[in-house]
């Protein structure tokens, strides 16, 4: 026997989910931006590359920049920089984002010397490129530190603050290598997946939890020309360009204004989704077809040799 009152609520979901559809796809180009005047932003990684570059482009939007970088020399030279973009308050942290106890000493100073971060922008991380075999336990434990477990830490030192007045904005930087598994990326996509998930199940804790004013943006790019990439090269680009990171930052600066739940760039990266829906050599052979092993054996696996 059918139960009517099951379907009537699951065509009433199908209605709901269709409409919010609908709304997304028209309310793209003209979803309303935020201000960023008078926001506390902290950037982790801001020493160079993607980091930098967003704190560039908030440094005339009125904001407080908070810098976080084990490379004192960068950071102050992207403090400086800032400054000369228009930047009227930047503060400069040494802190190592893959040790639990600097993350919390450190957001511990912010709080008091500053105030309470009102848009986290997790940039940090480290890409080493081996084969699994090839990482050594600590390799992998490094990777999983710095990637994923200083976004778990500095998550925990501030968001307390922004449930407390239900405002404020979560920003990760984790990679279509979170979408889909790549040859000697193994630690690289293992740390990116936990980031999605775990910020995923933030969101749904904070939507479920009435705290509708606390805004989630993860960030899932191909690779950035960056320290990070370490030359990497596409053989398609047409189909997954290298950004440069001013592009890059330019774009996540816009997913923060739009709140935007995920920017995926460019958009042949949401290709990597359908891995479910397709037979496994498929997937294999669309890595062959991009010549993905070939590039990351180019950038990467020299490296050994020498």
């Amino acid at each position: 026997m059918f139960n009517f009152r099951c379907i009537r609520k699951l065509l009433q979901y199908l209605k709901f989910f269709f409409y919010l559809l609908i709304e997304n796809t028209f309310c793209i180009f003209s979803r309303r931006k935020k201000s960023f005047a008078g926001e506390i932003v902290l950037i982790t990684g801001s020493a160079n590359g993607i980091g930098r570059q967003v704190a560039l482009k908030l440094a005339p939007l009125g904001v407080t920049l908070v810098l976080w970088d084990i490379d004192d020399e960068g950071n102050k030279e992207t403090s400086r920089l800032a400054q000369q973009n228009g930047a009227t308050r930047v503060f400069v942290y040494h802190c190592d984002c893959s040790i639990r106890e600097d993350v919390y000493e450190q957001a511990d100073k912010v709080k008091q010397e500053v105030g309470d971060v009102t848009i986290l922008i997790n940039n940090t991380g480290i890409l080493i490129g081996r084969k699994f075999l090839e990482l050594t336990d600590e390799d992998f434990e490094k990777t999983l530190r710095t990637n994923f477990f200083s976004q778990v830490w500095t998550c925990k030192a501030f968001l307390p603050a922004m449930v407390a007045c239900n405002r404020g904005h979560l920003v990760s930087t984790a990679s279509g290598a979170g979408l889909l598994g790549f040859y000697r990326l193994s630690d690289y996509c293992a740390s990116k997946s936990a980031i999605i998930g775990m910020m995923e199940a933030i969101n749904s804790e904070l939507y479920h939890g009435g705290k509708h004013g606390i805004k989630t943006t993860i960030i899932c790019p191909y690779f950035i020309s960056t320290r990070l990439s370490k030359g990497f090269k596409s053989a398609k680009p047409c189909l997954f360009p290298v950004y440069d990171p001013e592009y890059a930052a330019s774009r996540i600066v816009d997913a923060i204004k739009k709140e935007k739940f995920y920017l995926i760039m460019p958009p042949a990266v949401y290709l990597f989704g359908l891995k479910i829906f397709l037979p496994r050599k498929a997937v294999l052979f669309f890595e062959s077809y991009i010549k993905f092993p070939e590039s990351m054996e180019e950038a990467f696996g020299r490296k050994k040799k020498d």
